[in-house]
């Protein structure tokens, strides 16, 4: 097995890394290895494709793509000088065979690599597609003095894969890349994972985790270093970028002192789990509302800001859900950068008008409004002659609907505004939303939140601040899009506390109607929810992408058929 050095000065280098810009990636890894030598770490590890940006998708497919990451691996071991950097790129052989990899670079040059032995292929991940699985045998290489092994990502969950095998080479210390994407519930099984390896292993894991917004996927960061016995040792900041450096006691065999030594980050932030005091979001262990709420500001930031928009505008109906998105929007890009558009219609009632208004007023954005009464009763008398009538029932109120959504995209063309949509999981889910209407937009903010916890995060985020952002005659009237004479909700969807759990059931945990039936709700309003999410498939795939937060999300997750005739609802 060998010995191993007393210590480690070792850093956590969670970049906000772009896909496909390499030399802008190349530039954040750098500042980062800067920052860490100049805190006095002897090893700086870089997450799971930091060159490239995770995941590169079809970007995998261009030769040149894959080129010009290999030739940026050389620059950053050039900077690798008086530090340790293990980065994550995608390597080539001879016969042009890809692989997810992770580079140990030294004295200014690569001194060792690691293929990824296990490639996920399922929900957000498609590695398969394009990478082959490296494998033993398992090689170690010695930073200042201690033999270190590299892992990434999905390596470190299986009981038998490299981890193992590192440790039987000699490894006291397993460096793991990964880009885990945010889920709920997420967090706890990395944990899990990685302090079962540990202790099966016997030796030390540190874990680095990527940090950002990369279209519909979140990267919560959450660094974390065990000991050989599965303790948590060390832990970066979720929802953070940031350098964050820890002096290891290095005994391979033996349980670290925990507490001893604390993650400090490059702002001097003491971020130790061991810390009194430390910052609620530094422990990894956050309520899983706050934890949604993170992803969404992150999510919602970076997709606007790496997609080169300023500003955001939304259509504020002074209903819950656009009064949420208002709210993340302004926590993620600040209130100068979000603008509101009332629409009202003759369908409008005054509080929700004021609710509006109301809103913009407490987030400091700006508020326009624009009525849509005249242009509704030209647009209906246009259609009368070949309609054979006036428009009217969902026609008419589909109208409505889209006569917005033309307008918000008129101010996106002309101020250069990207449209945040304001629809949520119940309401995408049972088609109940208007194509071309509340649809129509860049990024859907709350496409992964179902409605009952649209509610659960207005409570929470009112609840940091005062005065609150989201008037309470937002959260107590009943939800209602406004479309005709007292339109409610619950008229046209079950009431959301039981439609939520069915949804649940059938989207995210792939549950059968007669499976449903038998956790206890009703047979008629199971085939009912089943029908029509089944029927609401291909308005689906026209929708804006948006922050996953569940285990499965609509989108890169859940790809269903749209021509599809199994079950629709048949309780089978």
């Amino acid at each position: 097995m060998g010995s191993c050095a007393e210590k480690l000065s070792v850093a956590t280098c969670q970049v906000n890394v772009v896909v496909g810009d390499i030399a802008g990636n190349v530039g954040r890894v750098v500042t980062s290895l800067q920052q860490a030598r100049e805190m006095g770490a002897q090893l700086a590890v870089l997450p799971e494709l930091a060159i490239t940006g995770y995941p590169p998708e079809d970007l995998l497919l261009k030769p040149g793509f894959v080129q010009d990451n290999i030739a940026a691996l050389d620059g950053i071991a050039q900077a690798a000088r008086g530090i340790s950097a293990v980065v994550g790129f995608v390597d080539r052989d001879a016969e042009g065979h890809l692989f997810n990899a992770a580079a140990l670079c030294q004295d200014g040059r690569v001194v060792g690599m690691h293929h990824k032995w296990l490639l996920p292929n399922y929900g957000v991940f498609d590695e398969l597609r394009y990478f082959r699985p490296g494998g033993p045998p398992a090689q170690v290489w010695p930073v200042d003095g201690v033999p270190v092994g590299m892992a990434i990502c999905e390596d470190v969950w299986a009981p038998e894969g490299p981890v193992a095998s590192l440790a039987s080479a000699g490894a006291c210390m397993v460096v793991v890349l990964n880009g885990s994407p945010f889920a709920l519930g997420q967090w706890e099984s990395r944990v899990s994972a990685v302090r079962d390896r540990a202790r099966e292993a016997g030796v030390m894991i540190m874990y680095v985790n990527l940090v950002g917004g990369q279209d519909e996927l979140v990267f919560d960061g959450g660094s974390f270093v065990v000991d050989c016995l599965g303790e948590i040792v060390a832990m970066a900041p979720r929802f953070r970028e940031g350098v964050y450096v820890q002096v290891l006691p290095i005994n391979r065999g033996a349980r670290l002192a925990t507490g001893s030594e604390a993650f400090v980050g490059s702002a001097g932030t003491v971020v130790s789990s061991e810390s009194v005091g430390m910052d609620a979001r530094a422990s990894g262990a956050l309520d899983p509302t706050e934890e949604v709420y993170e992803a969404l500001v992150l999510g919602t930031r970076d997709y606007v800001r790496k997609n080169g928009f300023s500003d955001v505008v939304i259509g504020l109906s002074g209903g819950i859900d656009s009064s949420l998105v208002a709210t993340v929007a302004a926590d993620a890009l600040g209130p100068e950068h979000v603008h509101g558009v009332a629409m009202p219609s003759r369908y409008s009632s005054v509080g929700s008008l004021s609710d509006a208004a109301e809103l913009a007023g407490r987030l400091r954005v700006e508020i326009t409004t624009i009525p849509i009464e005249a242009i509704h009763e030209a647009l209906a008398a246009t259609l009368a002659e070949p309609l054979g009538s006036l428009p009217s029932g969902l026609t008419d109120e589909n109208l409505q609907s889209r006569l917005r959504g033309v307008l918000l995209m008129a101010l996106s063309n002309a101020r250069g505004w990207l449209v945040l949509t304001t629809g949520n999981k119940s309401e995408l889910a049972t088609g109940y939303s208007t194509l071309y209407g509340d649809a129509a937009g860049g990024f859907a903010v709350l496409k992964d939140v179902p409605k009952t916890l649209v509610y659960a995060l207005a409570q929470l985020r009112n609840a940091r601040t005062s005065p609150a952002p989201i008037p309470d005659s937002v959260l107590v009237k009943a939800p209602s899009a406004e479309l005709r004479p007292g339109q409610r909700d619950d008229e046209s969807l079950p009431p959301y506390d039981v439609l939520d759990p069915i949804l649940a059931a059938y989207i995210e945990h792939d549950r059968t109607p007669a499976e449903i039936v038998a956790q206890g709700f009703d047979p008629d309003m199971v085939a009912r929810v089943v029908r029509l999410v089944d029927r609401a498939e291909y308005k689906r795939r026209q929708m804006a992408p948006g922050v996953r937060v569940t285990p499965k999300a609509f989108g890169r997750d859940r790809r269903m058929p749209i021509t599809n005739g199994y079950l629709r609802g048949s309780g089978a």
